[in-house]
């Protein structure tokens, strides 16, 4: 037990060691991090602050394990066998990273229930595409020459993830890491880094070999010195486009591989013979759900002109019938953002879209009640032109904007006029001109009359969304270097 005290009132526990290489050791500071709560605005647990000693030892842990130990050199299956048990032992403690999950971050039991259902099987499907896991394969010159193409792990990978997902977004980060033979170095953010040190004791209880894994967290700063340091052979980040753009940047100095899953702007087209009423249903909670901190959220509806204001009136009735309060409590549907300077950006792009003239239907501003705590009314903008700040720059807060056009193939412009390519969606009864219109959309992940975030299958974005993609056989081939041997 790593545990300095249980805080059973907050659901919170307080840590005190690093778990560097597969060991809960001290750090090599007295340096902490404080966890605050956005429901009470105080101090729920605290937890080392790693610094670039104990990163040092991270990456020179991994460095042996890569370079000498086992975990490379294991059969895939063998792998494998080792990641179904790390499923098992995270199942064991999903309850308790929900609970953690709901102080730290402020996420109601809904979606901090719905962030970790697949957690567990995040594992699983890396254990089963390890078993499968093709690593050589013979090909025939033209000449008759025969060569061998090998996949190899990459060597040692820093994983870098935000506080919206941190055990989900580890658990697809890291199992195909393991899957195809990398040890990890994580830096989990310090918003909310106690659900992951729990991951660290699923890990730990697994038996992975010494130095295979190491959970770190921390700030921006030892983030950077772990890109830059000389032991890290890939990267890969979660998080905004801004600091994907320096991590990409810093990657680039020394050629070190880096997949970037980035921020998002998705829109959602809906065609004049959709079922409005259906319609909002879906992109009202695929918008604001999980107070908007989603990368993939449908934030721009993309309506009909002359459809519009009974698109505006059935998601303005859903917002303002939104329980919104203390995540905690049964029934709550929207807690607060996950910290103070969260909330005062998206009160930042809420003044911005008054000044742009977009007209403010419902929100914009804090609830009644709620004194306490880093909550932001659902909130709804319409007659938004796309130009405006508010339709182009990712908010990443309970705020909708919804943009008239006037032909579908307009429609399509303005979905495919971002900066950002991660989701989207099209809502029709017309199943053929979903798909066509679908298939000319600029994005990673699409759907039709639906919305989610499959990360079985490949996810990532296109443009400033990201680069490389996560989930299924694309999230294993991310760790693999290909290389070619004639003459055996």
């Amino acid at each position: 037990m790593t545990a300095v005290q249980e805080r059973a009132d907050a659901g919170v526990r307080s840590f005190d060691k690093l778990f560097i290489g597969g060991s809960w050791v001290a750090p090599a500071t007295d340096e902490v991090i404080e966890v605050v709560s956005p429901i009470t605005e105080q101090v729920v647990a605290t937890v080392p602050a790693a610094s670039p000693a104990d990163m040092d030892a991270a990456v020179a842990a991994a460095r042996k394990a890569f370079d000498e130990g086992p975990w490379p050199r294991m059969a895939p299956a063998d792998r494998a066998a080792v990641l179904r048990r790390v499923g098992e032992e995270v199942a064991k403690r999903i309850p308790a990273m929900e609970a953690s999950f709901t102080v730290e971050i402020g996420a109601p039991a809904m979606i901090s229930k719905a962030f970790h259902a697949n957690a567990s099987a995040m594992w699983d499907d890396a254990a089963t595409l390890a078993s499968s896991l093709e690593t050589e394969e013979r090909r025939t010159l033209p000449d008759g020459t025969e060569v061998t193409i090998v996949r190899e792990p990459v060597g040692v990978a820093a994983v870098i993830i935000p506080w919206n997902g941190p055990v989900a977004t580890a658990s697809l980060k890291i199992a195909p890491a393991l899957a195809a033979g990398c040890p990890v170095v994580l830096k989990p953010a310090p918003e909310g880094p106690v659900s992951v040190f729990l991951l660290a004791e699923a890990l730990e209880a697994a038996g992975l070999p010494e130095g295979v894994v190491s959970v770190l967290p921390g700030g921006r700063e030892v983030g950077e010195y772990l890109v830059k340091h000389p032991g890290v052979d890939k990267v890969s980040f979660t998080g905004s486009t801004a600091a994907g753009r320096r991590i990409m940047a810093l990657c680039a100095e020394r050629i070190a591989r880096v997949t970037l899953e980035l921020g998002g702007k998705s829109a959602a087209i809906v065609l004049p013979d959709a079922d409005m009423a259906s319609v909002a249903q879906t992109v009202t909670f695929a918008g604001i759900g999980s107070s908007g901190q989603v990368c993939a959220a449908l934030t721009r509806l993309v309506v009909p002109r002359d459809k519009q204001d009974e698109v505006v009136e059935n998601v303005k009735a859903i917002m303002e019938s939104v329980p919104v309060g203390d995540p905690r409590e049964e029934g709550t549907v929207l807690g607060p953002l996950a910290a103070e300077r969260q909330r005062d950006r998206v009160e930042g792009y809420i003044r911005v879209g008054l000044e742009e003239g977009a007209r403010l239907v419902t929100g914009g501003g804090r609830p009644e009640g709620l004194d306490t705590g880093y909550y932001v009314q659902p909130t709804l903008f319409a007659d938004v032109d796309n130009a405006m700040r508010i339709a182009q720059e990712e908010i990443f807060g309970p705020v909708i904007v919804v943009i008239p056009y006037d032909t579908v193939e307009d429609a399509v412009r303005i979905a495919n006029d971002s900066q950002y390519g991660l989701s989207g969606a099209v809502f029709t009864a017309d199943r053929e001109a979903g798909e066509r219109i679908a298939r000319q959309v600029r994005t990673g992940q699409i759907y039709v009359n639906d919305w989610g975030m499959c990360v079985t299958q490949p996810f990532g974005g296109f443009k400033q969304s990201g680069l490389g993609r996560e989930g299924g056989p694309e999230g294993i081939s991310g760790f693999l270097e290909t290389k070619m041997i004639q003459g055996i």
